[in-house]
């Protein structure tokens, strides 16, 4: 028998409504059977959708605070960034009491993720990462569909905190901006693929300019211009799971994030910019604290609240 059941649907990566990427939060996920969930899910056509439950048994012992279940439109995920910060939001604007005021634990099929606290901001621990060099065969068969010159590639990494990612760091964030991927040959491919490029250090006074400029001239209407500039861009691109472009990608960012920290290429904090292309400004803060973990996060906005019959 369906019941209604609170719901929210929230933006995570932005103070703004509608200029991050949404999440859909069924705040009472209680008696759903998996079929339930993933047959919303898939009704609601977001990237993902979320279910809170209380913790279980083992969860509770461990701190959890709730539990999360993770689903996109094809199957359930075993963690992905957005949704844990959207789904946090949402547990405390409806009421949630964390056992600790500046960190709140979440419980999902990964395990437990600590999530801090600050001000208007949340930011979630980075889980650990398994990462390998992609084969030949594949990285030429994503460059293909992508468009890209082997010059154009920096550096790549298949990498899986939970979610598995192709991860590219390309040459500059105007070739990143500059994609047109073919999403076909990218679905052939099974993969989802990310790809990041870093903006030199001494442009950062130029970064919203540019970045406007350059939404422009792709034939976008660049994002608001008061967001705090960027210095990567990154986008998304998951057709293998129906989702041509994801706005902005917190298990992306946190794997990345592990990835070219610990490598190198990127400093131990840093701010990206992603959903450009399509007419978002998402912001999501990265840092690398002194124990080396790597928290992930930004702000969020609820912008649907009500109920759902499920």
């Amino acid at each position: 028998m369906q019941t209604l059941r609170p719901f929210q649907q929230v933006d995570v990566f932005t103070p703004t409504p509608y200029q991050g990427n949404p999440l859909a939060v069924v705040l009472d996920g209680a008696g759903l059977s998996d079929a339930q969930m993933q047959r919303f899910a898939n009704w609601t056509h977001l990237s993902e959708t979320t279910f809170l439950l209380p913790p279980t048994d083992a969860g509770r012992a461990a701190g959890a605070d709730y539990r999360v279940r993770i689903f996109d439109p094809k199957s359930e995920l075993r963690f992905a960034g957005h949704p844990t910060l959207g789904s946090c939001h949402a547990w405390l604007q409806a009421g949630g009491q964390p056992r600790a005021a500046k960190m709140v634990v979440q419980e999902c099929v990964v395990g437990l993720v600590p999530i801090r606290r600050e001000n208007d901001r949340l930011l979630f621990a980075a889980p650990p990462l398994k990462r390998s060099a992609p084969s030949a065969m594949v990285l030429a068969q994503v460059a293909a569909a992508l468009g890209l010159k082997p010059r154009d590639v920096v550096a790549a990494q298949m990498l899986d905190n939970g979610l598995p990612w192709l991860g590219l760091l390309l040459d500059s964030p105007q070739t990143v901006l500059q994609l047109k991927p073919d999403h076909l040959a990218l679905k052939n491919t099974g993969l989802v693929v990310g790809v990041a490029g870093l903006y030199p250090q001494d442009d950062a006074p130029q970064l919203i300019a540019r970045s406007s400029r350059e939404a422009r001239a792709f034939g976008r209407s660049a994002p608001v211009d008061d967001t705090p500039e960027p210095q990567m861009e990154v986008r998304a691109f998951a057709a293998a799971v129906d989702v041509l472009e994801d706005p902005v990608t917190g298990s992306l960012n946190a794997s990345l994030a592990q990835w070219l920290i610990a490598d190198g290429y990127a400093p131990e904090q840093y701010l990206v910019g992603q959903g450009t292309c399509l007419d978002r400004a998402g912001r999501v803060h990265i840092e690398r604290d002194a124990q080396g973990q790597v928290w992930v996060g930004g702000a969020s906005v609820t912008c649907i609240s009500g109920s759902v019959l499920l």
